[in-house]
């Protein structure tokens, strides 16, 4: 199992860099950050993943450009990979998006992936004037359209939302950025089986278990099962061997993880009473526990 930081809802964005060559020192394979184009401070929407449907962060909590910020903590790291978990590439158009996320992949040595979403608050799309009902299917667009861009010859395109003829964007990365997929509808699925991984939504490691086996059963419906496939697990529950040695064997499968941030699927373990989980130590205190004890589990890749 390879572990990720999540800095979702981190909101010391001075401390990303710091925090992403501590994560490195200490073996995590990757960092993540969450993306927002602009938040709406009254929402109807409901959140698909807390009981309530409410949010779980205050209006204040700030949405870094990602990939800004992963170019920044890119170039003061060596071998971190880097990835969105997740961006709404819907709410963009195909231009700024690759060439944003192309600029991070060649700034960084291509350690960056690509994780993606349909995205689920109407009042953003609202406010870009985009069609919310629409967003999959633009999704799928602006994706196709990416990965034609990053091979940095000229191309066209004519599809439902973007049309464009002769056109080139350079520089372009040297190989091609990963994309993995974010949700749990049925829509999802079938869009991550389609592209190169999976984000998992937090869920215990049964259900976890049941996605990943409907994942791989997809992969082999459309003739992609024996290709590269990672498997982003965000599991409410401590993962066992058992757990780990039950899934698919086709797949290379990572944890996103939380170790100092509260949140609606429980405590911060790693945090002990006490400590300040906004200072910079205490961060690092955490991610050092953390490691130690799937270490200890022999869950560390």
């Amino acid at each position: 199992m390879k572990y990720w930081i999540s800095l979702v809802n981190t909101e010391e964005v001075d401390q990303f860099v710091e925090i992403a060559q501590y994560a490195e020192e200490l073996g995590y394979e990757g960092i993540t950050v969450a993306d927002h184009l602009i938040m709406p401070t009254e929402i109807e929407t409901p959140y698909p993943y807390t009981e309530d449907g409410k949010v779980w962060w205050p209006d204040e909590t700030p949405w870094t450009d990602p990939w800004v910020a992963l170019t920044a903590m890119g170039m003061a790291t060596k071998k971190l990979r880097l990835a969105t978990n997740i961006y709404l590439a819907a709410l963009r158009d195909p231009f700024t998006a690759a060439r944003a996320i192309g600029a991070a992949a060649i700034f960084t040595g291509n350690r960056v992936a690509c994780g993606v979403s349909a995205g689920w608050i109407k009042e953003e799309f609202d406010l870009m004037g985009i069609d919310f009902k629409a967003r999959g299917r633009r999704l799928d667009e602006v994706l196709t359209c990416m990965r034609q861009l990053w091979t940095g010859e000229v191309v066209s395109h004519s599809g439902e939302f973007f049309n464009y003829d002769k056109v080139i964007m350079s520089p372009a990365p040297s190989t091609e950025v990963p994309i993995w997929v974010g949700g749990a509808s049925k829509p999802a699925l079938r869009r991550a089986a389609a592209n190169d991984g999976w984000l998992g939504v937090p869920m215990p490691c049964k259900d976890l278990g049941n996605m990943v086996e409907r994942m791989f059963e997809l992969r082999k419906e459309n003739g992609n099962y024996d290709k590269p496939f990672d498997v982003v697990l965000s599991p409410t529950e401590l993962m066992t061997p058992e757990f780990l040695d039950s899934l698919d064997k086709a797949g290379t499968y990572h944890s996103s993880v939380l170790p100092w941030t509260p949140s609606p699927w429980g405590r911060a373990f790693w945090v002990e009473d006490g400590e300040d989980h906004r200072e910079l130590d205490v961060k690092k205190k955490a991610m050092e526990r953390f490691a130690e004890m799937m270490r200890q589990f022999n869950i560390w890749d």
